[in-house]
């Protein structure tokens, strides 16, 4: 198979809003290699790739929900792409499937039936995440290649089992899907902590809004939801059993025997880039709290959370603490964001845009507190020239127009990985190690406790 380049990853732009900061924090995150052609002419060429019917990777996706369904819609997109089949429990997502993309796709409701496949070269795991990991060791096991929508494991004691597959399995690629990970945010997030345009890091802070109602898990509950048009014996395979119960299929995120509550579905994002921009292997103490202060709906899981970490320090970070919150309930949406505090001075990180904050140098003879109040013998009284507080240096990097964004790239880095032979940056032991606090903020908040985890070894103190 051709390989892909990788190379036409979008740059950034810079823009300065205020003041002026040294060139060394003024890289562009187009390589050396890069700067050979025109970024239009590296565009063409990713545009133009064109690949045999024998060269494609043939894709499937488990679990064709909303999560599923937007996997799919990009991973499509991607050159060299072709989607062969779809899964789920549901009779009626499987025949929106073949209404979105053609007759031809084969549909079941047996994950099985698709890993027993030869010409299933990758698959999509978009199921609640109580079956992330039965799917992904599965799947590696028949030789797939794996996307794993986030969190990789439904509880810590699941992620060793993925992590193993993956190393038993060498020749398949597994990458977990949070896309901020694959994100130009994240990258040059990573380039500025490194060259120290923040000093050396001691605070990060996240924070994450869902919009309202389907962002607070409210999904919609199809009229023909029944006991026959859902695998309903099938779903409940691996977990507890009850009868059948529209709400626990269709708002699964609502339940703890299908779903990680806020923060597996959102404070592993914030982990991930955290942990990517700082080469971090995860906190050592856990502590969450929060409450159900508004969707009471009959849910199991808070809407507000609030976690506390501790970072201790290793060779590549120092000792930093991080704060993470999240809201269902104000119903605004759209405020996310990863913000990294230095000694030297901040940065605010998005997927499409990093802000950096450089602070003022103040000498010391500015306070006011070492100063004379009084000149020499007979002169005038000393007046001190107070300063005054002036905001700091501001510094913008944005994604250039055209960028296809962060979701886009997290596909077409797995691809390339499988046609190269190369790595991701989220494989299964990077997911592991974001998705275990966040899980451990679950366990912190139900049993009312502070949690110590040793993020080397994963394992509970």
């Amino acid at each position: 198979m051709p390989k892909s380049n990788q190379n036409s990853r979008r740059g950034f732009i810079s823009k300065v809003a205020k003041g002026v900061v040294g060139a060394s924090l003024l890289p562009n995150i187009i390589t050396a290699a890069d700067r050979q052609r025109s970024v239009i002419e590296l565009l063409s060429a990713r545009k133009n790739e064109k690949y045999s019917a024998n060269d494609q990777i043939q894709l499937a996706v488990i679990g064709a929900g909303g999560m599923g369904t937007a996997d799919t819609n990009t991973a499509i997109t991607v050159p060299g792409v072709k989607l062969l089949a779809a899964c789920d429990l549901y009779d009626g997502r499987l025949a929106d499937a073949k209404k979105k993309w053609g007759n031809d796709i084969y549909t079941t409701r047996d994950y099985r039936e698709i890993l027993e496949r030869s010409d299933i070269d990758a698959v999509i795991i978009a199921t609640p995440d109580f079956w992330h990991k039965d799917i992904s060791v599965a799947a590696m096991n028949k030789g797939k290649s794996v996307y794993c929508e986030k969190p990789m494991v439904h509880d810590i004691s699941e992620g060793p089992a993925v992590v193993e597959a993956q190393k038993k399995n060498s020749k398949v690629v597994y990458q977990v899907g949070s896309q901020g990970m694959s994100s130009l945010g994240n990258e040059k997030a990573k380039q500025l902590l490194k060259e120290g345009a923040i000093g050396e890091l001691n605070y990060a802070e996240g924070f994450w809004a869902r919009m309202s109602p389907f962002g607070a898990w409210q999904y919609p509950i199809p009229a023909d939801a029944s006991a026959k048009t859902v695998g309903w014996d099938a779903y409940l395979s691996n977990t507890k059993k009850r009868d059948f119960d529209p709400l626990r299929f269709f708002r699964w995120r609502n339940y703890r025997d299908y779903g990680t509550g806020v923060s597996g579905d959102l404070f592993v994002h914030l982990f991930s880039s955290l942990h990517f921009v700082t080469g971090s292997v995860g906190p050592d103490k856990v502590m969450a709290t929060g409450g159900l202060r508004y969707w009471k709906d009959g849910r199991e899981v808070p809407d507000i959370m609030l976690g506390m970490f501790d970072y201790p320090a290793t060779e590549v970070h120092p000792a930093f603490n991080l704060s993470l919150r999240v809201n269902f309930v104000d119903g605004t949406g759209g405020t996310n964001y990863l913000r990294m505090v230095g000694s030297e001075g901040s940065m605010t990180v998005e997927w499409d845009k990093v802000t950096l904050y450089r602070n003022k140098a103040y000498a010391a003879t500015d306070d006011p507190l070492l100063q004379t109040k009084s000149g020499p013998e007979g002169s005038k009284p000393y007046v001190y020239d107070r300063k005054q507080m002036t905001p700091p240096e501001k510094l913008e990097y944005v994604a250039e127009e055209g960028y296809k964004g962060a979701h886009f790239d997290h596909f077409y880095n797995l691809f390339n990985a499988m046609r190269t032979g190369g790595k991701v940056s989220e494989d299964a032991l990077f997911g592991f190690r974001a998705a275990a606090p966040a899980l451990l903020c679950n366990d912190s908040y139900f049993q009312n406790k502070i949690i110590q985890w040793d993020p080397q070894q994963l394992k509970l103190k």
